[in-house]
């Protein structure tokens, strides 16, 4: 079967795109340039995508779209099945898109032009429903969004690792964080079961310390600011966007606000 020549054309476009995104940044590259390495006309670019934003949009349509087969194919087992459907599905997922996944570590905030964020928050609530199961407390929806995180954030942190090695070791993470038993609520931190989750959330997360821990002892309160290091890590998570503000804040034990502040600050 002779394939369709605009279905080709839309594959080399596409392809080109992701090659100098993923070089330049999706900023710094214009249609000029996607054209100019296929040898055509920026008109014929947009024949085929009116905008470069739909360029963007169509280089992440295959990653929701198998995360929403997941989802689906998950969503009629028993909590425990569903869970660890959705935890080494999403990791071979996310493996199977890693080069996308590069591009968009840099330049995920232009999905919310559009609807492609709201689709990705969508997708990132029912991973945590499913994983967290339906009757799940505070720490266990705390932790369901770790888990995601556990099974996301490595693929752009480790893109010299073989995808054979990484998957185990993302899993074997997962494993330990849901699976291995955890001590009481007040040996964890010290605080009583009121006080939230283990501060200790942030390193899950994004491989820092929570910002109101000191050697390893909680500080009553919550900092008034974050420093550096924790800045840049919230701001991976939320780039990500497999983690909510109120997810944010309760793992590097700050408020809302604070998590607004330094997300919207240049």
């Amino acid at each position: 079967m002779t394939a369709d020549p605009a279905d080709d054309t839309r594959t080399r476009i596409l392809r080109a795109a992701l090659d100098l995104f993923a070089e330049h940044g999706y900023q710094r590259t214009s249609l000029r340039q996607i054209g100019e390495r296929l040898r055509l006309t920026k008109t014929a670019i947009l024949y085929h995508f009116p905008a470069k934003e739909h360029l963007l949009a169509a280089l992440i349509e295959p990653l929701l779209a198998d995360l929403e087969r997941l989802l689906d194919a998950a969503q009629g087992q028993p909590t425990d099945q569903a869970r660890w459907t959705v935890l080494e599905g999403w990791v071979d997922v996310m493996l199977a898109h890693r080069r996308p996944l590069g591009m968009l570590f840099h330049d995920i905030a232009l999905v919310g032009r559009g609807d492609t964020y709201h689709r990705l928050m969508v997708i990132a609530m029912r991973a945590n429903d499913l994983i967290a199961g339906p009757d799940a407390g505070r720490r266990e929806r705390v932790r369901a969004v770790q888990a995601v995180a556990a099974c996301s954030d490595p693929i752009v942190f480790f893109t010299d690792v073989s995808d054979e090695v990484l998957r185990a070791d993302m899993l074997d993470g997962v494993r330990r964080l849901l699976v291995t038993p955890t001590p009481t609520d007040g040996a964890l931190t010290g605080a009583t079961s009121t006080d939230g989750p283990p501060t200790d959330a942030a390193a899950v997360l994004g491989g820092l310390p929570a910002a109101s821990s000191v050697g390893g002892r909680r500080r009553p309160g919550r900092p008034r600011a974050l420093g550096r290091e924790q800045v840049e890590a919230a701001r991976r998570m939320h780039e990500a966007g497999t983690h909510s503000v109120d997810a944010i804040a309760t793992a590097l034990g700050v408020s809302r606000a604070t998590v607004y502040r330094h997300l919207t600050a240049p």
